[in-house]
This record gives C-alpha cells, sequence and structure tokens, in this order.
C-alpha cells in the first residue's frame, strides 16, 4: 500500500544549508518487519552540526546476518542500548521537529528507513521535504553504468563515506552527496518542494517498474514488488 503524503503548509524548497541527515541500522532487510538497531539523526543547520546518535535494544535477537553488516550484536544492543520503543519515538519526534524547522531530511534509500518507522509507528506521518539522493542521482544521471549503492554513489560524487553501514557515517554520506547534487543540477533548489517530492516519486515509481519488467522477463517472481516512495508500507 502506499500511503499518502501529508505535506505541511508552506513546504520551503531544498536549502542544502538546511538539512537533517538521517539513517537507521535495523535487524533485517524487510522494512515492514525489522527493528531498529542504531539511528542516527545529524541535524547540519545555519554551519551547525548536532547530532543524535541512539542504540536500540530492538526486543529480538539480531542475525548474524545482521551484525556482519553494522557491528551490533544482541548482546551488546541488550547491554548498552535503549528500550526500542523510546528510541523509535525520539526518531520520530527528531522528524518532526526538522520538518516543523523548515529543514529537509536527507536519506538514501529513503524508502528503506521511513517505512521501517510507518511500519512500527502507523500513526507516523511525512510533514515536510525528504530529498533521497539514491532516487535523485538515478533521475540526473540515469544513463550511468555501474552499482548505485552508497559506496558507489559517494565515490562518484567524491565525497567522505568513513565507515559504511555505521549510521551516523551513511547520514552524513547521504548529506554530502545531497549538498554535491544540488550544486552540479541547480535546479534541485529551484523546483518547489512539492515538486521536487512528485519528481522523486515519479522516478522511483518509473525505475522500479523497469526493474519489474526486467526481473518477469527473467521468469522471476515480481507479486511482491511494491512503487511508493517515500514509504511504501
Amino acid at each position: 500500500m502506499v500511503r499518502p503524503l501529508r505535506y505541511s503548509d508552506g513546504m520551503n524548497n531544498f536549502d542544502p544549508a538546511r538539512m537533517l541527515a538521517f539513517d537507521l541500522e535495523t535487524t533485517g532487510t524487510n522494512p515492514r518487519t525489522c527493528r531498529i538497531v542504531t539511528s542516527a539523526l545529524v541535524r547540519l543547520a545555519d554551519g551547525a552540526k548536532d547530532s543524535r546518535i541512539m542504540l536500540a535494544d530492538p526486543g529480538v535477537e539480531i542475525p548474524k546476518a545482521a551484525s556482519d553488516v553494522h557491528g551490533i550484536t544482541t548482546e551488546k544492543a541488550r547491554a548498552e542500548g535503549r528500550p526500542h520503543d523510546e528510541v523509535l519515538a525520539k526518531t520520530i519526534a527528531g522528524l518532526r521537529q526538522a520538518w516543523a524547522d523548515g529543514l529537509a531530511v536527507v536519506a538514501y534509500n529513503a524508502t528503506y528507513d521511513l517505512t521501517v518507522l510507518l511500519s512500527q509507528d502507523p500513526s507516523f506521518t511525512i510533514d515536510g521535504l525528504v530529498v533521497d539522493p539514491f532516487v535523485l542521482d538515478q533521475h540526473y544521471d540515469q544513463f550511468r553504468k555501474g552499482k548505485r549503492t552508497l559506496t558507489d554513489v559517494s565515490q562518484h560524487y567524491k565525497v567522505r563515506l568513513d565507515a559504511a553501514h555505521d549510521a551516523t557515517e551513511d547520514a552524513l554520506a547521504a548529506a554530502r552527496i545531497a549538498w554535491m547534487m544540488a550544486r552540479k543540477y541547480p535546479e534541485m533548489t529551484q523546483l518547489s518542494a512539492e515538486k521536487l517530492m512528485e519528481l522523486q516519486a515519479v522516478t522511483y515509481y518509473e525505475r522500479r517498474k523497469s526493474l519489474q519488467e526486467y526481473l518477469a522477463g527473467l521468469g522471476k517472481d515480481v507479486s511482491d514488488m511494491t512503487f511508493g516512495w517515500p514509504t511504501d508500507a
């Protein structure tokens, strides 16, 4: 199901000097069922940086496959993490405050992270601008060959990614890419926020549709593919 968006009145155009970089690390790859392990909210506004990094005890075992990616074990999360629902609530509150303050929330492959929040809290809404460098890179440079992982796209735009799959570093890398893209593609800041959101939603849908057709042609099961952006839960 594609959840309708609720925009705040007078949503600001994208200003790369006023961003909240956001990333989650989780217990798995399915955003509808996984739980938060780490949450990073890095506020980059008016020349200042303010970071809120939270480790959660997800209340379930963290599979080894997930721990191998982000480095957080079940034992560490249980010993040092805050209750999952507290981290979830504070993450959503941080996003809402950023939108209320006129900041854009920047997240790489935002559909995943925002769907995690919506799946855990159905009252969560998108109240302001979301900027997703993963989708925008596909729109502005659609014929470039190669992978579009955060690592690869960071290298393409020549920005730092100090430790992939660390929530803070991933969030900062996404913000750096967004900043570089805004310089390269000034349309990003000239479009109204509503038009920029629409552009990302359409781009995401078209890319997913193309992938669906390709996989179907290979005989793959594509019945569970989804098409909504920035959430699809």
